[in-house]
């Protein structure tokens, strides 16, 4: 049997429960005090100046992620997840790689947030070209940091 090759497509407010089951109870959202409720009202529509995508892989969402265009000079990756049972696929490279097409076709900045202790991602991303440019110290949760990390393409502005 052949494996049908993933689709990455817009978020629809259909995959909102899928997503929502994703997200909860799972590291480190659940770390960082995010509840189901929280996940009910972000991923609600419309998504409030946000982009979002699901990346398919035989389920209905297998990977999300959501983008707030214009910030700091290029987009932020607000939300980035990867099912547990997905992981390790290359689904995340993937979605990471449509995401940054769509950003960078207006911008030439990409920021992510990631939490000190989510060394898993911090990998990710540094294997896909994300440096540290910024500490943010308790700004989720007392005693841990969020690293701000950007992919660029070049300067803003030409000089």
């Amino acid at each position: 049997m052949t494996r049908e090759a993933p689709v990455i497509r817009p978020y629809v407010v259909d995959d909102r429960d899928a997503v929502i089951a994703m997200l909860s109870g799972r590291d480190p959202w659940q770390r960082l005090g995010y509840t189901v409720e929280h996940w009910q009202r972000l991923l609600a529509p419309p998504l409030s100046g946000r982009e979002g995508w699901v990346i398919a892989d035989g389920a209905p969402a297998a990977g999300i992620a959501l983008v707030r265009p214009s910030f700091l000079l290029g987009d932020y990756l607000e939300l980035f997840a990867i099912a547990s049972g997905a992981q390790h696929r290359g689904l995340g490279r993937a979605l990471l790689a449509a995401v940054e097409r769509a950003a960078f076709a207006r911008a030439r900045n990409l920021f992510v947030c990631v939490s000190d202790f989510n060394h898993s991602a911090r990998r990710f991303y540094a294997r896909n070209g994300y440096q540290q440019v910024g500490t943010l110290s308790d700004l989720l949760v007392a005693g841990s940091a969020e690293l701000l990390l950007r992919k660029t393409t070049g300067p803003a502005r030409a000089t």
